[in-house]
């Protein structure tokens, strides 16, 4: 298409209009998902009496957590299925379906968590098909030579993510409360409506964008991949069968084997990269081994981060005082206060990495990033144990998501530069999924952290996970050299030294 024409025909702020498509249906697939996560573990831990489930505390967090785990983890079979049999263009609307289907499923007014366990094993499965594949799509809808207009068209995409996160929690959460769980839910269901209508609507915006498999299978191959699929669904369904009879069972135990798991995946990943025979380079097995260091650094991270939807809500719930400003708020609202740091500091983060430079490795910005994390739990610990006298003010825990976004912004941006950096030839478009992995780790083991509360105060557990984060901070800080040296980030600020500037 020639400039002339893409100047004449009708643009999103200067950018295709198939981008304003995608931009609306992610804003309301994650206003969907972080609408869930607002009130999830909450409604799990209330009494049937107020509609919930009944669990511990510690049980939800574990559930919880295993739920977000199995939500990064699904990334990868999904846009495997996107760029072999459907198209990213139809697993973006069947993903989008079945997401619905499963906030339908969690919103039906019945005693039990049968339609729950339904509910969220739908919306796990249609997020695997959504969300690495509606991002593709933004992408391809520019000429390989604009890198600056697609590079923009991502800083919109994203606004859209912290829009729909920012407004879940209120809208939710008010919706949710007084114990009206399932009209929550249902809300959430109507995001994801309203997000599908936009998306079929504005088809004819997307340019043929994502229509047709990158790699199709042959037909030989797709009735191989049925039958490995239905064999290893049926396995999964007959291994929970029989565990089910045998009297064992148990959610908590149910959420340690799934977490069990989740570790395996990039242990044995990893094996198989360094042990295996892949004519990879000495350049290439160094810094695979410097990634596995950053790897295990973000799934530290993860794991105290992404306790926000848990344990930090509990606290909001049980231990502070909800008002700002004089106004009553939910607990549900403290989950807003990440999206709104989030976006108000992007800009000054980045300013900020760009006037230090080649100064600041991504190991430096990864052991920041724990410290901060470690910081807001030392606030946490301090904040629970004021709280052992009565209700404290939520200003509390505005200061600690604060804080945690100091430590986002210094990790998360770099993650997947640094992945695709640090990827052997022979695993690029693989090893980005790797770096999802990580959340998936960090959020199944923090999951299990929760077991700590039968053992230690309140206090102690937040600042146990403190330690173990300005721990891991201290130790990265002090590998740094090492981590730069099988990274050959010297030898590119010698490079960049010797060459004239951009």
């Amino acid at each position: 298409m020639s400039a002339e024409t893409r100047t004449e025909e009708k643009t999103f702020f200067g950018h295709p209009r198939g981008l304003a498509t995608l931009f609306g249906t992610e804003m309301w697939e994650r206003f969907s998902w972080y609408g869930l996560r607002a009130i999830l573990a909450t409604f799990m831990a209330a009494s049937p009496a107020a509609s919930g489930l009944g669990l511990s505390q510690q049980t939800a967090t574990a559930l919880v957590g295993v739920y977000g785990a199995l939500i990064y983890l699904v990334a990868l079979p999904g846009g495997w299925i996107a760029d072999r049999i459907l198209g990213a263009r139809r697993a973006v609307l069947w993903g989008g379906f079945i997401i619905m289907c499963g906030h339908i499923s969690m919103a039906i007014p019945v005693n039990g968590g049968a339609f729950v366990a339904l509910g969220l094993l739908l919306i796990i499965t249609g997020t695997g098909l959504l969300k690495p594949n509606i991002s593709a799509m933004v992408g391809k809808l520019y000429p390989e030579d604009e890198d600056a207009r697609r590079d923009a068209g991502f800083s919109i995409f994203y606004l859209g993510i912290n829009i729909g996160a920012f407004a879940a929690p209120l809208v939710v959460g008010w919706l949710a409360s007084g114990d009206r769980w399932h009209l929550g839910f249902s809300a959430a269901a109507v995001g994801m409506a309203l997000g599908l209508w936009q998306y079929a609507a504005g088809r004819r915006h997307l340019r043929g964008a994502g229509d047709a498999p990158g790699h199709r299978l042959t037909p030989r191959e797709r009735r191989r991949f049925a039958t490995a699929a239905g064999g290893a669904t049926a396995a999964a369904a007959g291994a929970l069968a029989l565990w089910a009879a045998s009297g064992t069972f148990s959610l908590g135990a149910f959420s340690l084997v799934v977490t069990l798991l989740i570790v395996a995946v990039p242990v044995g990943y990893f094996a198989y990269i360094l042990l295996g025979s892949h004519n990879l380079t000495e350049d290439e097995r160094s810094g695979m081994k410097a990634y596995i260091w950053l790897f295990a650094a973000a799934a530290v991270f993860w794991m105290l981060y992404d306790l926000a939807p848990t344990v930090l809500l509990f606290f909001a719930q049980d231990r502070t005082d909800l008002s700002l400003f004089g106004v009553g708020i939910t607990a549900a609202t403290t989950q807003a206060f990440n999206p709104l740091f989030i976006a108000v500091l992007v800009p000054v983060f980045a300013a900020l990495w760009v006037k230090l430079g080649n100064r600041v490795t991504a190991p430096h910005k990864f052991a920041f990033a724990l410290s901060m994390n470690g910081l807001s739990f030392v606030v946490m610990a301090l904040a629970a144990k004021l709280a052992e006298q009565g209700r404290i003010s939520v200003w509390w825990l505005v200061l600690v998501y604060l804080v945690q976004v100091f430590g986002e912004l210094a990790l998360s941006p770099v993650g997947l530069s640094i992945t695709t950096r640090l990827a052997p030839a022979a695993f690029k478009g693989q090893m980005l999924g790797v770096w999802f992995i990580a959340i998936a780790v960090g959020d199944a083991v923090g999951g299990q952290t929760a077991r700590l509360r039968d053992y230690v105060s309140e206090p102690m557990y937040f600042l146990t996970l403190a330690l173990i984060a300005l721990a891991a901070g201290a130790l990265m800080f002090a590998f740094v050299p090492r981590l730069n040296r099988l990274m050959r980030e010297h030898h590119q600020e010698e490079a960049a030294a010797g060459s004239p500037p951009a």
